[in-house]
This record gives structure tokens, sequence and C-alpha cells, in this order.
């Protein structure tokens, strides 16, 4: 398959945490070309630092780093759009694609502060990008065709694996896909403080990156919740084929039988209310984010 972004030139406008990760897989892929490829922080140490490590050109002026690019990405944060666009409106090179990662800002909001007829992608990846096993929902504005969509596909397919859908659905992506790994991480962090993760850390080290968290999870058996999940199958068990909600150690324990008898501790109310709130957390941010009628 071709790659629709040789011999193209990339302008990268916010290379912090998301641009970073995606301006790093581009140029690891050889996507494109170090020669290529601008890119814009908002601190000039930052840029020279950056610029150091990735051996590509990095400043602080937007309007320059868009001079001749034939692909610009932008991320920077959604509050700074409006200003960021008004800067680079008058150096984009006519037929230039806007590729925008700015979550829940609308192609039509993009169009119309450029003005003309510039093709707009809105893009919509998330962290685990980081790792590549990311995943992205992209959408086009109306100037935007088959070929730019292909295009911002090769892109973030170097990341992960990328959904073509109508922009309607883009922010129910945002609240699923984007922000969908920290809804997993209030329920990891709720489980633990309930007490059915007894290794906090092995969470928590898993959080900067949901795929490698997600894998730590699956295939340490020794974790907390893979424990916890075992005691209560076997809570299970006892009920199916004894007829009773508690074990015999159990009984003993209450008789003063202790621990050394088998006993297992009894239900903890405080250990299934957090457990819960964790779950109607997820449901408000999943009911706020629009995702229950999407």
């Amino acid at each position: 398959m071709s790659n629709p972004l040789s011999h193209k030139r990339l302008a990268v406008l916010g290379a912090g945490k998301m641009g970073g990760i995606l301006l790093r897989a581009f140029l690891d892929q050889k996507l494109v070309s170090p020669t290529h490829v601008a890119a814009t922080v908002r601190h000039a140490e930052r840029a020279e630092k950056l610029g150091k490590a990735l051996g590509v050109r990095i400043a602080t002026d937007n309007r320059a780093a868009v001079k001749g690019a034939d692909v610009v990405l932008l991320a920077v944060k959604p509050t700074q759009v409006a200003e960021v666009l008004q800067e680079i409106r008058g150096e984009l090179k006519p037929g230039a694609v806007v590729v925008s990662v700015a979550a829940s800002v609308p192609t039509k909001f993009i169009e119309q502060h450029l003005g003309g007829d510039a093709p707009v992608v809105r893009a919509m990846p998330n962290t685990p990008c980081a790792i590549g096993c990311g995943m992205t929902g992209i959408s086009r504005g109306s100037h935007a065709g088959a070929m730019h969509l292909e295009l911002a596909r090769a892109m973030f397919e170097a990341v992960g694996r990328v959904v073509v859908l109508d922009e309607k659905h883009m922010d129910a992506v945002t609240g699923l896909s984007a922000s969908g790994v920290a809804f997993v991480y209030i329920l990891l962090e709720s489980l633990a403080e309930g007490g059915l993760a007894s290794r906090r850390g092995h969470f928590a080290s898993g959080a900067d990156h949901a795929g490698r968290g997600a894998h730590r999870t699956r295939d340490r058996r020794s974790s907390g919740v893979v424990e916890g999940r075992r005691n209560h199958a076997g809570g299970l068990h006892h009920r199916r084929h004894h007829g009773t909600g508690r074990r015999e150690g159990s009984r003993d324990a209450d008789q003063g039988g202790g621990e050394g008898h088998g006993a297992r501790p009894g239900i903890d109310v405080r250990r299934g209310v957090r457990v819960c709130g964790g779950w109607l957390r997820i449901a408000a941010c999943v009911r706020m984010c629009g995702l229950s009628n999407a």
C-alpha cells in the first residue's frame, strides 16, 4: 500500500502530549521525512530540546510552520484553536488539508475560522496511541473528500486502529474511546479502595498507558482482582452445592474457631458501597457525554 504522506510537507501545531506521540510515530515509521516536518510548541526551551531529540525543525511560530505545508496537524488545546486558526489562515497553502485532534471542536468551526474551502478532517485519538494500541475516530468536513480521509487514516494507523464515521458521532467517540480508558481506571481505583485489589501500585503503574495497563491486568494472574474473582467464585460454588450463603469455616469463626479453622470474612458492606460507587461514577460520566443516546 502506497504512503499518501510521502513527499508531503507536514506541520504539527502543538507538539505536546498527543501531537508529540503522533509526530514520533510518523518519524519512527518513516511516513514523513524529517526534512519535510515543521512543528511548534509554546516555549522556546521546549522547542530546542524536542527538536534535538526528534531531529526536526521545531519553533514557536505557527505562521512560519505552516508555510508550504501540505498537511497541517492541529494538536493544540481546544481553547487555543480559534486563536491559532486566526494566526495561520493567511499562510495556508491552497489545498492544504487540516487534520484536527482538538477535542469537541467541530469541522464547521474550523472551516469558518479559516475561510475559503480548506479541507478539514476531525480526529479523536486516545492515549493508548502512545504504545501503538490506540483507537481513532475520524470524520470529514464539508470540503474534504475521500482522498483526505485516506490521508488521515494513514496518519492514525501509525498508532493503532482507525474507524471512519459521521461527525455527529464524534462527541460520543470522544467520551467512549478517548475518555473510556479513564472510566476503566475509575473502576479499578474503586475496586482498590474497596479492598478487592490488594496491589494498588500494580494498577497505578498502568494508568499512564491504558493499553499496557490492560495487558498487565489481564496477564498477571496474581493480581488482587483475580484473587478476588477466585474468592467470589469459591463462595458461589459453596452456595450452589451446599445451599447456604456462608461457609462452615465462617460459622466456626463466629463461634470462636478463628482463622485457624479456614474462616473467611463475611460480606463487607463498605467494600460493596465503594465498588458500586465506581460504577455510578462511570454511569454519570457516560450520561454526561451523551453516550446513552448515541
